[in-house]
């Protein structure tokens, strides 16, 4: 009987199993039939077309245009940007280490911020100074990537740098000798008082986990009990990274990630695989519509494993996972080869990506997510990032700050900065440094003579209010109403700049704090003015508050 229904469900697969073989040989078929018809194409194009082809740009093209079918994180890396690639995954590149940005008024680039202990700060150079030749070749008028191109290179090479620093108009020239940068993973850590510690992670690069590692044990030994780990505006990097950190402070053997593709090759299990370095410490991590791939892996993994409290606002959603293949000729793709789960088992990622007819985006919506469980039994969801546990957002920038701080707008408040640092030899520590009353005095008076405007939304909201009264006829009778609000929302830049005094202080602090103690220094200002970090800290001074967290809802 048993051999009897055995051969009966065999005789009943082959149907399907002849369905799947003859569709996979319609699609090989297709396959070939397409790339028989590329391939003649681009030969009919080369033979008969006007001009001649250049065959790098126009199959590159080819290429971009078919990936951009797919997802935005699948790319083509063609020889001349395997460099490009490299540094992506590994955070390295060769060059002076330094921030430059294009100064409109002078139309040169200029130096933006060196970083601390690299070439261009051993050199000497500082915010502001205009970038005249390299090796003798102008750079007036290039742009910032023409620029950037020449001041990379291999490392150990030497070049010739002309400079003019503003705040004196006189002109020198170093020698500077490239050597690998690194982004720093961690560029800020320290305490918070006396028992909280802080580290700030900006991207999942070769070895950070080391770096956290040794930072964690470094906060510990100084008196750290609680701990803030920041993650905003972290794109992520690399998933095993990630593992490795979240592996401090969950105990071995835990399945963090599991990655499922098309492929077997593509579907892999990561497993916490070391002791951990605290299992107990209270810890708070922010997060923010920036934090994203590697940087939700590790804050959905603590969620789901009830280890840690998320703040912030609900996190990018990217549950992909790339990995980067050779291609012929020194060429290589980064690859979409499947999404990843944490430990409850859920995808955070926020977007399908539909392949049919040319591709388009579709965000999940919320009524379509599921509903998953962590380990205490918390409700959490699919389909759309890390949503936090308290949802905690920043304080909203003014709209005369967003175009003070713009690139393209004046540099009205670069050309502040880089003043003061001429001015002032040495400042107080980054945490204690403050702008006084005076100086801020004289930065308003510097951006109202130099003519400094920008767009007031409320300005256009009215004007669009009083076009639709207009068409429907109800201006004439509230004209008088019109003209009064007109005139309370005159531009006034002197007004505005004392009315978000606060704010606009605290990014000018900010910058001058950055000049004189670099990307740490910078952090270290900033964290006293944080809305999240404030809520951070609140949280873990409260122990019930904490615990309720992690608490399922009645």
């Amino acid at each position: 009987m048993i051999k009897l229904f055995a051969l009966a469900l065999s005789v009943a697969c082959l149907p399907l199993a002849g369905a799947f073989a003859q569709k996979d040989r319609n699609h090989n078929l297709e396959v070939g039939k397409n790339l028989d018809i590329f391939t003649q194409l681009y030969k009919t194009l080369d033979l008969m077309y006007v001009d001649t082809l250049d065959p790098g740009e126009v199959v590159g093209t080819g290429i971009k245009a078919m990936l951009s079918s797919l997802d935005p994180y699948t790319e083509y890396y063609p020889e001349d940007k395997q460099k490009e690639l490299k540094m992506m995954l590994t955070g390295k590149y060769a060059g002076i280490g330094a921030v430059v940005r294009y100064h409109l008024r002078e139309k040169h680039v200029i130096i933006d911020e060196p970083y601390e202990g690299m070439p261009a700060a051993a050199a000497g150079l500082r915010k502001g100074d205009m970038i005249v030749s390299i090796d003798g070749k102008p750079m007036a008028g290039k742009t910032v990537s023409e620029v950037s191109s020449k001041l990379r290179g291999e490392p150990g090479t030497s070049f010739m740098l002309k400079v003019e620093r503003p705040t004196t108009g006189k002109t020198f020239t170093v020698k500077i000798t490239r050597r690998s940068i690194k982004f720093p993973d961690i560029p800020y850590y320290g305490m918070r008082g006396d028992s909280v510690g802080y580290i700030g992670l900006t991207g999942f690069t070769e070895g950070c986990a080391k770096n956290m590692r040794r930072s964690f044990v470094d906060l510990k030994q100084r008196g750290a009990t609680k701990l803030v780990l920041d993650l905003r505006n972290n794109g992520g990097g690399s998933l095993a990274e990630a593992v490795e950190i979240v592996n401090m402070w969950v105990p071995k053997g835990i399945t963090l990630v599991e990655t499922r593709g098309k492929q077997r090759q593509a579907t892999r299990t990561y497993t916490t695989r070391q002791e951990p370095v605290d299992t107990l410490m209270p810890i708070v991590v922010l997060v923010n519509e920036e934090t994203a791939s590697a940087s939700e892996i590790t804050a959905g993994s603590l969620q789901d494993l009830d280890r840690a409290i998320i703040i912030g606002t609900r996190t990018y959603g990217k549950g992909l996972v790339q990995t980067p293949f050779d291609l012929p000729y020194n060429t290589s793709v980064k690859l979409t080869t499947g999404k990843y789960y944490i430990p409850s088992g859920r995808c955070v990622q926020a977007i399908n990506y539909k392949h049919s007819g040319g591709g388009y985006r579709e965000r999940i919506p919320d009524s379509l997510t599921h509903v998953f469980h962590t380990r205490n039994g918390r409700e959490v969801r699919d389909g759309g990032g890390i949503k936090p546990d308290m949802e905690v957002r920043p304080d909203t920038m003014p709209n005369i700050a967003v175009y003070l701080d713009r690139i393209d707008s004046t540099e009205v408040m670069l050309d502040y900065v880089v003043d003061y640092v001429a001015a002032h030899p040495a400042i107080a520590p980054a945490a204690a440094f403050r702008l006084s009353d005076s100086d801020y005095a004289e930065f308003v008076r510097r951006v109202v003579k130099s003519g400094f405007t920008y767009d007031q939304v409320t300005v256009k909201r009215l004007e669009e209010l009083e076009k639709t009264a207009r068409f429907e006829g109800y201006y004439d009778e509230a004209k008088p109403e019109f003209e009064q609000l007109k005139a309370k929302l005159k531009h006034n830049v002197a007004r505005d700049l004392e009315r978000h005094k606060d704010i606009i202080r605290h990014m000018l602090e900010t910058d001058i704090v950055t000049a004189y103690h670099y990307q740490a220094g910078a952090i270290d200002a900033a964290l006293n003015h944080d809305a999240l970090m404030d809520a951070a800290l609140r949280v873990l001074a409260d122990r019930a508050e904490y615990a309720r967290l992690l608490k399922p809802e009645k």
